[in-house]
């Protein structure tokens, strides 16, 4: 935005404080206005036919928006990517724990990433695995919906889940 002498044009469309126009005008005549208030020209559509301006505080102005924006960032959920690491040869306490920590990322509005990983000769055996992801998506699927199916890339298979409002939309 364009403030003051930053304002290169012979004519504008001004309005007051309130909103009420005062028409097209030159703009030192435009400038003169807005130093008998006290206040700033500042240029508000500078495409338009004259460019329009606005009699304000623009300091005031600024104020106000930078505390809007951080509102608005206040507001934003960040999310962030967990991990649960599992074997394929895992015994059913261990799978509860690792399904209950996934609960848990899931329902603070995290993505989950579950990753098996295999060591020697249980890489032979991906089937297992995929069982085992699968068998993680069932125990949560109230809650997540898939995001990646179960998928090998190198010695680990790797499946992703998202809490089910975020993949809705919401």
């Amino acid at each position: 935005m364009r403030i003051n002498e930053e304002i290169r044009v012979r004519e504008v469309r001004v309005t007051d404080v309130s909103g009420n126009q005062l028409g097209i005008m030159p703009i030192r005549e435009a400038l003169a206005r807005a130093e008998e208030a006290h206040l700033d020209l500042v240029e508000v559509a500078p495409k338009g036919k004259p460019p329009v301006c606005r009699i304000m505080d623009f300091g005031k102005y600024r104020y106000e928006q930078q505390k809007r924006e951080k509102e608005a960032r206040k507001k934003q959920k960040t999310i962030t990517m967990k991990e649960v690491k599992l074997r394929p040869n895992i015994e059913q306490h261990d799978f509860d724990v690792k399904t209950k920590n996934a609960l848990r990322f899931i329902n603070d509005g995290n993505k989950v990433k579950v990753t098996i990983m295999f060591r020697g000769r249980e890489l032979s055996h991906p089937e297992l695995g995929r069982e085992l992801l699968l068998k993680v998506a069932d125990a949560l699927s109230e809650s997540v919906v898939v995001e990646r199916a179960p998928k090998l890339e190198g010695k680990n298979m790797i499946m992703i889940l998202v809490p089910k409002q975020i993949k809705g939309g919401n």
